[in-house]
């Protein structure tokens, strides 16, 4: 894989780097937010590993910038704030995962190669998937509803590329978390319950029926309106 590593400490950087080349990928490394955003911008990267507390700018800033750009390149946060609230703030800036130092080098490799798998798990030949009025558009990442183009989140065009791939089953909670962050949330967060709200929210225009059902003490549905 090709990497970009924005990370302004250098023993963690080294640390990082060394055992990324020892693996066989390419890291490019920056040490401010500024140069890090740059360099997402100007490069073409597998993944991008993100620290949190950058000088100039913050990794949260640099992550919100390159969404707003439209690059859904995955991004791993990497940060001393390891709180529920910390990590949904980091979720919800557009982070696709996020670990708190200190860290193993095992369990971050193994959670980069998650994310950059999700963004590759493309049934080969299948470059849209229908359900009902809506079109999933694999390769462009975007969605319409009958004609009406959908903007969607990273994490937002997650959700729905599970959603359609089980559509009209009930998937939980649970599942949810497992298959796009990879790890359990506190169960008293809602983070899951605020994502699929904002996407029903895009998905359900004025006057269409609702298509992703609340199942009450079990999670949610996909239903082919």
């Amino acid at each position: 894989m090709k990497l970009l590593l924005i990370e302004d400490d250098a023993q963690t950087a080294e640390y990082v780097r060394q055992g990324l080349s020892e693996m066989g990928h390419t890291t490019d490394h920056a040490t401010t937010g500024i140069d890090g955003l740059t360099a997402a911008i100007v490069g073409s990267y597998d993944a991008i590993i993100l620290d949190r507390n950058l000088p100039e700018l913050d990794g949260l800033a640099v992550l919100k910038a390159i969404r707003a750009k439209g690059d859904a390149t995955p991004v791993l946060l990497l940060s001393a704030l390891g709180t529920v609230d910390d990590r949904i703030a980091g979720l919800r800036a557009g982070g696709d995962d996020y670990l708190p130092k200190p860290f193993s080098f095992g369990e971050l490799v193994a959670r980069l190669e998650a994310i950059v798998r999700r963004l590759r798990e493309v049934v080969p030949g299948e470059t849209t998937r229908r359900v009902g009025s809506l079109t999933l558009d694999l390769l462009a990442r975007s969605a319409t509803r009958a004609g009406r183009r959908i903007e969607l989140l990273n994490k937002e065009y997650q959700l729905l590329d599970y959603l359609t791939r089980h559509a009209g089953q009930v998937v939980t909670r649970t599942m949810l978390t497992e298959a796009i962050w990879d790890y359990s949330f506190d169960p008293g967060t809602n983070v899951i319950d605020v994502h699929v709200s904002r996407l029903r929210a895009k998905i359900d225009g004025e006057g269409e029926p609702p298509m992703i059902r609340t199942v009450r003490g079990a999670g949610y549905r996909l239903d082919r309106v």
